[in-house]
């Protein structure tokens, strides 16, 4: 028999429809996604802790899961939102369906509401705090709920999601991955098998705030020995495992509470090159002096075009973030280098001195777009030989 479900906003407005994966009730901020394909990496992206993520696309599930498109050991959101799930996986590669692997991870799903009307409540008034629930059924006590959640802005959900201790990472891209990537030609493109690298490779160390496992996939293909550091590490951690550039990754939530973060990044400008990537941009940009805000809905999804400002190329983008870097808060020694071409809002920087840049979205994406993958070569470049 299938269960009721209930999504109540803190405006008051209250979604029914039907449950899947696990029962339960959960609070979050209700996001969404405009991804057609993907479900399971965004499922398994840190980044969504805290979040309950709705899908634009109607129907989800229909390819299945597997155990290599996962970003992470685990789903990290606090709940998931579809027109309607997929009830037959058709795909040579699932193992399992989506289901199923909600209820295992103790996520709790809904369908059968009408997204297209969520998603345009959340357009017109912005990302809302809102209550998930499949044993609560009273529509007042809900949104009293809802409005009683602690949200994102003033939180660190980074701790909630790092790893307990240093990693030294090992494995490259799975065949499936790497058919779609433009990477470098050359002997680092067969590198997508576990093994071990040359001791004499360039050694990267990774500050985990959150990191989706496919960043490190794509810096070990291109020869780098990685280790992956708690995201609360600080400088002497980092500086004592010798590396030769630091990478800032992505992550959940607020940056502007992460002050041990910011300080570990102030105290590294200027003595490695530094590469980071959405929660890691805008840490570099604090640490940097400037500020960052909350933006209305936020960017989710596989199409964002963004203005390389070098180049004068168009780069169609992967996205999940719901701050930015504040335009007019940069600092001299800051460089825009991207732009987001639907609100004009940071996608990119560099360090005018020292050798450190950003992006605000994923380059590393998949599923998505791959036409900013240039951007670990170019991290490469910066390293030794």
């Amino acid at each position: 028999m299938t269960q009721l479900a209930k999504l109540a906003l803190e405006d008051g407005t209250v979604f029914t429809g039907k449950s899947f994966g696990a029962n339960g009730e959960v609070d979050g901020e209700v996001c969404f996604n405009t991804s057609m394909t993907g479900y399971q990496e965004i499922l398994t992206d840190p980044s969504y802790r805290g979040q309950i993520v709705t899908m634009t696309y109607p129907e989800i599930g229909n390819y299945g899961v597997n155990a290599e498109d996962v970003e992470s050991h685990k789903p990290h959101l606090a709940g998931f939102i579809v027109r309607e799930q997929s009830r037959r996986a058709s795909n040579f590669r699932a193992d399992g369906q989506l289901h199923e692997y909600l209820a295992r991870y103790g996520i709790v799903g809904m369908e059968g509401i009408d997204t297209r009307a969520l998603v345009r409540r959340i357009r017109i008034r912005g990302a809302m705090k809102g209550i998930l629930s499949t044993i609560d059924f009273d529509d007042a006590r809900l949104v009293a709920k809802a409005n009683a959640s602690p949200g994102l802005i003033g939180r660190d959900l980074v701790r909630e999601v790092i790893p307990e201790k240093p990693v030294q990472w090992n494995e490259g891209l799975s065949p499936w991955a790497r058919l779609g990537h433009l990477l470098p030609l050359g002997e680092r493109q067969d590198q997508g098998a576990s093994r071990e690298l040359p001791a004499g490779s360039p050694h990267v160390v990774a500050l985990d705030y959150g990191m989706k496992w496919n960043i490190a996939r794509h810096l070990f293909n291109m020869g780098c020995r990685v280790t992956i550091l708690p995201g609360t590490a600080t400088a002497d951690d980092v500086l004592a495992c010798l590396p030769d550039g630091v990478f800032l990754s992505n992550g959940p939530g607020d940056p502007e509470p992460l002050t041990y973060a910011q300080q570990t990044i102030r105290d590294l400008l200027g003595k490695k090159p530094i590469f980071g990537i959405c929660l890691g941009h805008q840490l570099l940009a604090l640490a940097c002096g400037a500020k960052t805000y909350k933006l209305k809905f936020g960017h989710r999804g596989a199409n964002q075009p963004v203005m390389n400002q070098v180049t004068g190329r168009v780069e169609i983008t992967t996205q999940n973030h719901g701050f930015a870097v504040a335009g007019d808060s940069l600092l001299a020694d800051l460089e825009v280098t991207h732009v987001n071409l639907n609100d004009n809002t940071i996608e990119g920087m560099r360090h005018r001195k020292l050798a450190a840049f950003s992006v605000q979205y994923h380059p590393e994406a998949s599923a998505g777009p791959h036409d900013s993958s240039y951007l670990f070569e170019q991290f490469r470049q910066m390293l030794p030989k």
